[in-house]
């Protein structure tokens, strides 16, 4: 009998219990026949009303020195504890699966190292996707590929707000008021419109592609906060839409360039059609092309299904560790701005000779006293120096 802990008792961790409790059968197929036995729920609160209070701790150590518990499910968020406490799991030889995308992005490289030196596993699907399988294929069904590209809608909140700027004509304040009254968007909606969200998963995509380790502090990231409903507009003018895109790009030297910020995306994209909370992200490999993974990023039982998931994979090989692994090089592994090119989507209170002076256009969307183009690729210092001489209202990658 494989019997198993559950740290924090949130959204997620009461997501956990309840599909382990719903699904008890199904989870006893798929660990050939082994029985899952929810052992401990570790919280501060007190939980008096629950049906099974007897399962709660308030004591860490409880769970770290019970030699029954296999495998600790960690869905409490934040870096401390969460990062002694997984440490300390780890080092014991006890599995550990996450959630937490900043625990996973900040001190991955360390903590699947002592999962290695301990032969026991961690694993975190649900940081990234939520229920969306994408560390699972990366790792495996892709393997025979070098992966060269991700680029990525990581973020539902953001999604949702460009929809219905899209679909709705709602400007950027109403959209994410409608997010916040639906519970689509926290009180303060920062980490998902300033797109801090989708950086942690994006660094944690390159950083398992590449096999190096990806600091998110080094990633250029750019929200949605000064997106208009006239860009909106626009782009649609233009046969595109506006996205919030997690981007990493594995270069030919080794180095990996990436980025977070909204771009411009063609409707014949695939990304195009994501609409709503939904999130997607495309994977390119040097066999299979692209490849796209879709659904709900979010959600209570969508991540918390990953997270047990997760659980049953480290019940099977709770005796071997999937050498799941990133390094944390000694020389910077990001490349420079100016290592990658970008065509650009360009909004200007300029005309058309304007701009035909300062910068080479590969098409225009608008041609009168303000006009809307999208220019050739170009490195991200000559895209600055080019446009500083017209007057621009807005500047976009574009997504080719």
């Amino acid at each position: 009998m494989a019997k198993v802990a559950i740290m924090g008792y949130g959204t997620v961790g009461s997501g956990v219990y309840e599909i382990i409790r719903r699904n008890s059968e199904k989870l006893r197929s798929n660990t050939y026949g082994e029985p899952v036995e929810l052992k401990y729920i570790l919280d501060i609160r007190d939980f008096d009303d629950h049906p099974e209070k007897e399962l709660f701790t308030k004591e860490f150590d409880e769970i770290l020195n019970d030699e029954e518990v296999t495998v600790v499910a960690e869905v409490m968020g934040g870096l401390h504890p969460a990062y002694e406490f997984t440490k300390s799991l780890l080092q014991k030889g006890k599995n550990v699966t996450t959630s937490n995308k900043e625990l996973v992005a900040t001190y991955g490289s360390e903590l699947l190292a002592i999962a290695r030196e301990n032969n026991v596993n961690y694993m975190f699907e649900a940081s990234v996707g939520g229920g969306i399988p994408i560390i699972h294929p990366m790792h495996q069904c892709l393997v025979a590929n070098n992966i060269t590209r991700i680029a990525g809608i990581l973020n539902g909140t953001t999604n949702y707000i460009l929809y219905q700027m899209i679909e709705n004509g709602k400007s950027f304040e109403t959209a994410l008021a409608d997010a916040q009254a639906n519970g689509f968007a926290e009180k303060n909606p920062a980490a998902d419109v300033e797109g801090f969200d989708a950086c942690r998963k994006i660094a944690i995509l390159a950083s398992l592609a590449s096999g190096k380790e990806i600091n998110y502090n080094n990633i250029e990231t750019k929200g949605i906060t000064e997106i208009t409903l006239d860009d909106v507009v626009c782009a649609g003018e233009g046969n595109g839409v506006i996205k919030l895109i997690g981007y990493a790009d594995m270069l030919e030297n080794g180095k990996v360039y990436a980025t977070v910020a909204p771009m411009f995306i063609s409707k014949g994209s695939p990304l195009a059609a994501v609409n709503d909370v939904f999130n997607a992200i495309m994977v390119t490999g040097d066999c299979v092309d692209d490849v796209m993974f879709y659904g709900k990023g979010a959600g209570k039982l969508a991540t918390a299904s990953a997270v047990v998931a997760d659980i049953l994979d480290c019940v099977r090989h709770r005796n071997s560790n999937k050498n799941i692994i990133w390094t944390k090089t000694e020389e910077p592994v990001e490349a420079g701005r100016d290592d990658v090119s970008f065509a650009y989507f360009v909004r200007s209170n300029n005309s058309v000779s304007e701009v035909n002076a300062a910068v080479k256009v590969d098409r225009f969307i608008t041609e009168d006293d303000k006009s809307a183009f999208i220019t050739d690729k170009m490195t991200e210092s000559e895209a600055e120096e080019r446009l500083s001489k017209l007057d621009i209202i807005t500047s976009l990658k574009v997504l080719g």
